[in-house]
């Protein structure tokens, strides 16, 4: 095949280049890793399913095909894809309403939700729409991680406690808690806290023994992120020993045996317009999270994650659970973080671990009988906990005031209204914000610094400013939302300035004026005019010029255009405003 077809079909098909290199020693690495990437998302797929509302063997059904699919078309070679905490709680919301619990309807709408959710990344993907997702701010990000956090920890509880509850947000949940805490099992809330209390030991606790006892430093932390799959096992033990499910310990239950069959979404238009908005909500946050992931372990093997083919990759994975049995899905941050650890070279990995699941679903899920529900609640407070994060709050409120009162916002609604309008919120603020910073520019009046040709804040450096000459600097692209801001600038401190005569605007940090802007700096040019004021322009960069050349604004400037705001300082120091309409703009 021809070197430029195989680059091009590469790019859409990134198995192709790392394919190609794969030898036995990268097989090698992955299958280990796979190994043990499989033993932690046995426990994690069950528990997932759980909170998704789902039938226990989805999330198995959801992190096999998607794996081998996310394999051929996604380019980080260590991201682990699957059911993760807060999509999964975002399914619970979208589907909830649509159907009982445990009722097929329930399920097709799952896979509907997945296949929609699907749909939409691939089609951002093809149409390399992947900076849309810029638009939702990192912190407001982590505001809404830390409230759905604490929105699925409260969540489980029900399980924690063995008794009915539910709700769609903190309050609804925590009402529902209290109001049925008096039919709570003794026996269950036993289990439960014993493992919640066993979970956060092995986070800390186990790594430091297994060192002690000889293990080197980084096996011990990729073990202990597998103490789930220990509570799982005893606890089954336990109930079975004991036979706890005839004692009101809800347990999983049967679990049919075997890989999962072809399945159908839905093609209902009353189910995709009643799903469809979050679809699009899952979508975005679950794009974001797998794609800081993958960009956080891509660099520290100074690898290369393209953002659009993320998008084919993602939302093929949720396309192939649609189809086949599962939910959906995204990159998970636990799972991806112990792949990469444990050695994983290429995605050839979660192939490896999609096998590993295959074998589970065939052999191990009778086994799966007697577990109960609390040790899967527990293993999900535990994970969901660790992502809440309070001290963006202070890290904002230091740096930013606005991006403070956005993740303050996301989390009060998340929290009080649910995650669908914490995560609309959040989306609206981080739009609403961008403007808003943008709408109102750095501007900076400058001067020279003596000796030097360089221009600065006057309020910031001491510099040699002349009262004829007022020389702006603004910091921001000019366009709709802050040409006004601009004009208003202006004016302000030309009624300020009763001696001047030239303002030249230093366009240093411009790289586009579109129409709406044009117009204003034509506005500032004519009203300056009216007074016997010249106006300037310095600095401007090639692109730029290249669209003023383009029409008559330069023909009815009343000033120049200068190449640099030294050039343009001394000649309208000494009397000059020729400028030097010079074709070397950068």
């Amino acid at each position: 095949m021809d070197n430029k077809i195989l680059a091009r079909l590469s790019t859409y098909l990134p198995i192709l280049d790392w394919g190609a290199k794969y030898n036995r020693e990268a097989a090698s690495r992955d299958a280990l890793a796979a190994v043990i990437v499989t033993i932690m998302l046995i426990p994690q797929s069950l528990a997932y399913a759980l909170l998704a509302g789902l039938p226990p063997e989805m999330g198995i059904y959801a992190s096999i095909a998607p794996i081998i699919l996310y394999a051929v078309f996604g380019t980080s070679r260590a991201l682990a894809v699957g059911p993760v905490a807060v999509v999964s709680l975002m399914t619970a919301v979208a589907i909830g309403n649509i159907a009982d619990q445990g009722t097929p309807e329930l399920i097709t709408a799952a896979l509907t939700l997945a296949f929609l959710s699907g749909l939409f990344l691939l089609l951002l993907g093809i149409f390399r729409l992947g900076f849309l997702a810029n638009f939702l701010s990192h912190p407001v990000i982590a505001g809404f991680i830390t409230a759905s956090g604490i929105i699925i920890a409260a969540s489980q509880m029900k399980h924690i406690f063995g008794i009915d509850a539910a709700g769609n947000n903190l309050y609804e949940l925590l009402a529902a808690l209290f109001n049925h805490l008096g039919e709570a099992n003794w026996i269950t809330s036993a289990i439960g806290a014993a493992t919640i209390g066993f979970l956060f030991w092995v986070r800390e606790g186990l790594a430091p023994v297994l060192v002690n006892m000889g293990m080197k430093p980084r096996l011990s932390e990729i073990f202990a992120k597998t103490g789930p799959v220990v509570a799982v096992v005893a606890t089954i033990l336990v109930a079975w020993r004991f036979d706890l499910n005839a004692r009101g310990v809800a347990v999983v239950g049967e679990v049919p045996q075997g890989l999962p069959s072809i399945t159908v979404p839905s093609f209902s238009l009353d189910l995709w317009t009643s799903i469809v908005g979050s679809a699009i909500l899952i979508s975005i946050i679950g794009f974001v999270e797998s794609i800081s992931v993958a960009q956080t372990l891509a660099t520290k093997k100074r690898q290369r994650i393209d953002p659009d083919q993320e998008l084919i990759g993602l939302g093929t994975a949720n396309i192939g659970a649609a189809f086949t049995g599962g939910f959906p899905v995204t990159g998970g941050f636990s799972r991806s973080v112990v792949n990469f650890d444990a050695g994983a070279e290429t995605p050839a990995a979660g192939a490896y671990t999609a096998v590993g699941l295959m074998i589970a679903a065939v052999f191990l899920t009778p086994a799966i009988y007697h577990l109960p529900k609390a040790t899967l609640a527990a293993t999900i407070i535990v994970a969901v906990l660790s992502l809440v994060d309070f001290s963006i709050l202070k890290k904002t409120w230091v740096y930013s005031k606005a991006d403070f009162a956005a993740v303050t916002a996301t989390i009060i609604v998340t929290l009080a209204w649910g995650v669908e309008s914490g995560v609309s919120s959040g989306v609206a603020i981080s739009i609403l914000i961008h403007l808003y910073k943008s709408s109102r520019p750095h501007i900076a009046e400058v001067g020279r610094i003596p000796g030097t040709e360089h221009f600065r804040n006057v309020m910031r450096h001491d510099v040699t400013t002349y009262d004829n000459i007022f020389t702006l600097r603004v910091d921001e692209s000019l366009y709709f939302a802050n040409a006004r801001y601009l004009e208003d600038y202006i004016y302000s401190a030309m009624a300020m300035r009763p001696k001047l005569e030239h303002v030249v605007l230093m366009c240093s940090a411009v790289n586009d004026i579109d129409m709406s802007a044009l117009e204003s700096i034509e506005a500032i040019n004519e009203r300056l005019g009216t007074v016997g004021i010249k106006f300037h322009l310095s600095e401007v960069k090639g692109p730029v010029m290249d669209q003023l050349k383009r029409t008559a604004f330069l023909e009815h400037l009343s000033g120049a255009v200068f190449l640099s705001q030294h050039e343009a300082t001394l000649q309208l120091a000494n009397g000059s405003s020729t400028g030097e309409r010079s074709e070397e703009y950068h």
